[in-house]
């Protein structure tokens, strides 16, 4: 039988979407503003016009069934071993980038797109892609809105401070920290095969504000995400 030549191709955009979510029945597939949520991660994805192909990975037929629908492909499904509560993001990526492998495809950069991130926009995709150009990967990040360092822990029923040395330090003089803003990671293949994980030394940082930045994690998340997506969407419309 003959070798199957591999093809080299740009980028792909790996959009995880299992089957299996807990706390909020179905939530990858939910609709979100008129839509299913998982929709707003395809779309932006393509829009951007940055990569070569567009794929969700999944071990649900259902949520395979939307993203064909929404205009990406699913050319697998996932394994097991990727399925469930503990397999990281990392873990998924790399069964993705094995399989493409086998099926003769290289891709050179990917960018992981979580499925409930209906803030993400084809510019923020854009720009996080070109960074790759002089940088090995690529997360956004969002201020904490309060600083971490003035903190407050409870033990045994009593408020302490986690960190007692800057109970008198003005906010304005303490070092700005960041969070992940659990919206996607862009990394370049080569580094994160060598690393197994997009977070490389060479990490550089998307700024986005608290506009577009909601965790979507619980019912109550939800409800806030929709009302700010639906807010942020009426002031859109009211200024064109």
């Amino acid at each position: 039988m003959p070798k199957t030549e591999k093809q080299s191709k740009k980028a792909v955009a790996i959009i995880t979407a299992r089957g299996g979510s807990k706390r909020i029945p179905h939530k990858n597939i939910r609709d979100f503003c008129g839509r299913p949520i998982l929709s707003y991660s395809i779309r932006a994805a393509l829009e951007s016009g940055v990569f070569d192909e567009v794929m969700v990975s999944t071990d649900d037929e259902k949520i395979a069934l939307v993203a064909r629908q929404c205009g990406a492909v699913v050319p697998f499904l996932r394994s097991e071993g990727t399925s469930g509560d503990y397999a990281s993001t990392d873990d998924v990526i790399l069964e993705v980038i094995r399989e493409y492998e086998k099926q003769g495809t290289h891709f050179e950069r990917f960018c992981c797109i979580y499925p409930t991130a209906p803030f993400l926009t084809a510019e923020r995709l854009r720009e996080a892609m070109a960074l790759l150009d002089t940088a090995e990967s690529v997360m956004p990040v969002v201020a904490f809105s309060y600083p971490p360092q003035r903190g407050l822990i409870v033990e045994n029923g009593r408020v302490r401070r986690k960190y007692p040395q800057y109970q008198n330090t003005r906010s304005q003089d303490l070092e700005k920290m960041y969070h992940d803003c659990g919206q996607f990671y862009a990394c370049r293949t080569d580094a994160f095969l060598r690393d197994g994980t997009t977070d490389v030394a060479d990490l550089v940082p998307i700024y986005l504000t608290d506009l577009e930045v909601q965790d979507i994690d619980t019912e109550e998340d939800w409800e806030i995400a929709e009302l700010k997506y639906r807010r942020l969407h009426t002031a859109d419309s009211a200024g064109a």
